[in-house]
């Protein structure tokens, strides 16, 4: 993984047997987040914005078996997301992308993508310059919040010229927002804005700036913009790299680099496993994108992504079922599952180190 790294393939080799675990475990449901103590998953029956992260590692488990009982299994789960193509949340990015695209050359989840691009267009608000975080999930509609944005972006330009000019308006308002003036390495991200008709656009609360997904969450959104070709999705290739630099700056220390605090200003409390995965996930894709930083993001992405499966996978001597990814944290001021194996987390470590043994192409994930 690293450059004295042994390689993904036993890391990848735990995860897809927990993958196979949960899948006996949860039925139809779909799992979100699971106890440290013994891997007990609490699961949703609709998915709620975590439920293509399941489907999408169903499909990961299917191309990395090759069985076709897996396969129909993710096709099946896959299924189950339809309900969400109409529904008024901007995490249909989260839900449909990574549901389906996981999913190579299968037709019906193609389908449900295309079907899911047109839906998100047309909620694309022209005024406002954005898809708005909308009101399937609860609270106000008028929000523009950073987790509406990975996903998205790929999603809508899948939407043909007009959904490609509402993916970069989507992602540059966004950085306009939440990054708003911050141009050096003291960067004090706003992952949530909510608009008003008087007062514009306002921070909100919850989540917090110091939130470890904000960055994390963005950063993968400006990878796959940097990853479509101009025409596909214009906008301005120096502004995204440089928002690729600032969201990828460490903040000091080794381990912060490596797997953040849930809280930047809780420095002492619980990590957050499942953004560190997320940023592995965009630093490889960073890597991709031809440029003098390339090399440095894939030698960063491996290291995130050895020290996750050496420090906080957990192996078959630990007294818990191996291939969890721990350490993870929902919602740190809430305190919900602090230090948890998380459905996302789990998805982008497999996805992670799945591109590093060569099972899928992360350009197209």
């Amino acid at each position: 993984m690293s450059a004295d790294g042994a390689g993904p393939a036993p890391a990848l080799a735990a995860v897809m047997q927990r993958v196979a675990v949960t899948a006996e475990t949860v039925g139809p449901r779909f799992p979100l987040y699971a106890e440290p103590a013994d891997g007990r998953w609490t699961t949703t029956g609709r998915g709620s914005w975590t439920g293509g992260f399941w489907a999408g590692l169903l499909w990961l488990r299917a191309r990395y078996t090759g069985d076709a009982a897996d396969r129909r299994a993710a096709a099946a789960c896959t299924a189950r997301l339809e309900p969400w193509v109409g529904a008024d949340t901007a995490t249909r990015g989260l839900i449909l992308w990574y549901g389906t695209a996981p999913a190579g050359d299968d037709a019906a989840a193609a389908e449900l993508r295309d079907r899911g691009a047109r839906e998100v267009l047309a909620a694309h608000d022209r005024e406002l310059g954005l898809v708005p975080w909308g009101a399937a999930l609860g609270g106000p509609r008028l929000l523009a919040r950073v987790d509406g944005v990975p996903g998205t972006v790929p999603l809508l330009a899948g939407a043909g010229p007009q959904g490609a000019a509402a993916a970069a308006s989507h992602l540059h308002r966004h950085l306009d927002l939440c990054l708003g003036a911050g141009r050096d390495r003291d960067l004090s991200l706003r992952p949530a804005l909510s608009f008003d008709a008087v007062a514009g656009w306002q921070p909100c609360a919850d989540p917090p700036p110091g939130w470890s997904r904000g960055r994390a969450w963005l950063l993968l959104a400006v990878a796959d913009a940097l990853l479509r070709p101009d025409p596909v999705l214009p906008g301005p290739a120096a502004r995204l790299a440089e928002a690729a630099e600032l969201l990828a700056a460490e903040d000091g220390s080794p381990a912060a680099g490596l797997v953040p605090a849930a809280d930047a200003a809780r420095p002492d409390g619980p990590l957050d496993t499942s953004a560190a995965a997320i940023t592995a996930v965009a630093l490889l894709k960073l890597a991709r994108v031809p440029g003098p930083r390339a090399p440095a993001y894939a030698y960063r992405a491996g290291a995130i992504l050895q020290h996750l499966a050496e420090h906080h996978l957990t192996g078959p001597d630990s007294g818990r079922p191996p291939g969890m990814l721990l350490d993870g944290c929902y919602d740190a001021g809430k305190e919900l599952a602090v230090r948890h194996e998380l459905i996302w987390g789990d998805f982008f470590l497999a996805l992670g180190l799945a591109a590093l043994d060569g099972v899928v192409d992360i350009t197209r994930i």
